[in-house]
């Protein structure tokens, strides 16, 4: 924390590792959701593994830089995290926004997890997943 510019108070640190516990396990059971259009690829493997992340809280994902432009705030932190998909390795992309705190969630963080576009796989992907949300029709609910 002190490396990106936090002064934590120690009789504040077992809510702050409890936070960012709980948004990391959210972040993978994210990085699950999209795997599960790749389960019999990665199912021989035991499933998807973490390999590995970074964090780059000063590099902007292109989407977050395009979203700022538009007028949206910027994430407040980043992620890369490679996960190992039968004999392959697939990056994600995490941006961490601010979301509106409310009564009942004083912190509320919004994870933005998506495949890399490294790959036309990851192109495929993101395509697929969008048209998922947009015949969920959940996107006229949040508007």
């Amino acid at each position: 924390m002190r490396r990106k510019g936090w002064t934590p108070n120690e009789d504040d640190m077992t809510a702050v590792v409890a936070i960012h516990n709980a948004v990391n396990e959210r972040a993978w059971r994210e990085i699950l959701h999209w795997e599960k259009a790749h389960s019999d690829e990665s199912a021989a493997y035991g499933g998807p593994q973490l390999v590995r992340f970074q964090g780059r809280p000063n590099d902007y994902s292109p989407k977050a830089r395009l979203l700022n432009a538009l007028g949206y705030a910027l994430p407040f932190d980043r992620h890369d995290w490679v996960v190992e998909r039968g004999p392959d390795r697939v990056r994600y992309v995490i941006d961490f926004y601010n979301a509106a705190p409310s009564p009942d969630m004083p912190v509320a963080v919004h994870l933005d997890v998506r495949p890399a576009l490294d790959s036309p796989s990851a192109f495929v992907d993101r395509l697929r997943m969008q048209w998922k949300w947009f015949q969920s029709k959940r996107w006229i609910s949040e508007a």
